[in-house]
């Protein structure tokens, strides 16, 4: 009695910690969003700073747009240089990935009952019984068939023992050929 308490105890504490464990990881996925989307806007900031054309004129405004058209450029080439870094990469796993020999897949058997549940979901209700439509065979005694009698082997050896036993044996061995 005290045992089967004692398992609801330990169960529950189970429960009770899982619950706890997802709380704190829910906590701390919350916190790591915040955290990146902090670090994102703080590199925005550093690297592409608000721009002020109110106020410039027209030679002035030439001069920013010429730049940002070079920092454009700056940033083009280096998409590119990371993206020739990763098709390099991705080429290099695949021709790795095939260098390895595969191992043999082994024969899973499944029932029917697990191939329409797999596939129809809970929609699946209906159990398949394959054998209940096959014929019942009574299988023949063979056993009585196979027993053959048995004599004592010691008599058996004593008229066996000499010539005549030799011609005996001979004898039977003739008459079982034909």
């Amino acid at each position: 009695m005290s045992t089967k308490i004692d398992q609801i105890i330990t169960f529950t504490w189970c429960i009770v910690f899982q619950s706890l464990m997802v709380a704190k990881a829910k906590e701390e996925l919350e916190q790591e969003i915040v955290e990146k989307d902090e670090q994102k806007a703080k590199f925005l900031e550093e690297k592409a700073p608000p721009i002020r054309t109110g106020g410039l004129s027209l030679a002035e405004l030439r001069i920013l747009c010429e730049e940002l058209h070079t920092r454009i450029d700056v940033v083009d080439e280096e998409r590119y240089d990371i993206e020739a870094k990763v098709l390099h990469n991705t080429r290099e796993v695949l021709d790795l990935r095939g260098k390895f020999k595969r191992p043999n897949l082994r024969r899973v058997r499944v029932s029917a009952d697990a191939i329409l549940r797999s596939l129809l979901g809970s929609k699946h209700k209906v159990s398949l019984d394959l054998r209940a439509n096959l014929k019942s065979v009574k299988k023949e005694d063979t056993e009585k068939e196979k027993t053959v009698e048995v004599s004592d082997w010691r008599k058996n050896v004593e008229a066996m023992s000499g010539m005549e036993g030799r011609k005996k044996m001979f004898d039977a061995a003739k008459g079982q050929n034909q």
